[in-house]
């Protein structure tokens, strides 16, 4: 794990010169970015790419590069160069289209980062070498044990929705990434279905209590119930009728009593909901 593969250099290489042209040009890195609604209405399919080339700052991009640097010399040495080439693309495209199924109706939802297609390396990594251990600081578990509290975590994040990581495309790249790896060789179902199941079982029942109960993210808990809308979209569509119900109000009362009516934070609203 000290050494680049080729592949695994040219990607290093590829996402530091991008992600610190990002840190120069704004406008450039406004272009790349993972955004909902440049690629549902504006057909940039090419962000779900881009995007992980680019990092929000140099704490961002030097812990994904560290990641990277530890698990990437190894799976592609396992793998080899177009195996590997697959892997992370296919990882990074997983966990960004989970990612833009969550936040379907958040048009202004932006991310950047590798990490997507990282999490597909370490699941990659986990089910590859059965004996491996994973931790930092000089505390190390079993993979399998590090793949089943990362999907455990993953979830939770994904459910609670109380940080800015991007815990689905987290989620959605290491899985992408543990099928491929599968795929590519599946006598591993047989050498390593400790970590194997490890990870699948807690991510296919989280992704089944969402489907059986899709409030579980408009209240922050698999556990309680929303009280007035049962999924996202419904909570997306009553936030939409609220706003016009409030605009309406605002101008009724312009056209009645005139502008000066508004206080000052109705103003505001006004002013926000004309935007």
């Amino acid at each position: 794990m000290t050494e680049f593969g080729i592949i695994g250099l040219a990607i290093l290489l590829a996402t530091f010169f991008a992600s610190y042209k990002g840190f120069k040009d704004a406008r450039y890195f406004d272009q790349y970015a993972f955004r909902v609604a440049d690629i549902r209405y504006g057909r940039q399919y090419y962000r779900l790419l881009t995007s992980g080339l680019l990092h929000t700052g140099w704490a961002h991009l030097l812990i994904n590069g560290l990641t990277f640097y530890w698990f990437s010399s190894s799976v592609e040495a396992a793998l080899g160069y177009r195996d590997f080439l697959l892997l992370y693309v296919g990882s990074l495209l997983g966990g960004n289209l989970l990612s833009l199924g969550f936040h379907r109706q958040q048009a202004d939802y932006t991310a950047v980062g590798a990490s997507g297609a990282i999490s597909g390396l370490v699941f990659a990594a986990i089910v590859l070498f059965p004996g491996m251990e994973v931790g930092m600081l000089g505390v190390y578990v079993p993979g399998w044990l590090y793949g089943l509290l990362y999907v455990l975590y993953s979830a939770y994040g994904i459910t609670v929705q109380r940080d800015n990581i991007g815990h689905d495309a987290h989620l959605g790249g290491g899985l992408v990434g543990l099928f491929t790896v599968v795929g590519l060789q599946p006598t591993l179902l047989l050498t390593n279905y400790i970590a194997i199941a490890a990870i699948l079982v807690p991510a296919l029942a989280f992704f089944y209590l969402l489907l059986k109960k899709p409030e579980a993210l408009l209240v922050g808990s698999l556990f309680r119930s929303a009280p007035a809308y049962q999924t996202v979209d419904d909570k997306y569509h009553a936030q939409q009728q609220a706003q016009a119900e409030e605009l309406d109000r605002l101008l009724d009362k312009i056209n009645h009593k005139g502008l000066e009516s508004l206080s000052a934070r109705e103003k505001n609203k006004l002013e926000e909901l004309s935007r």
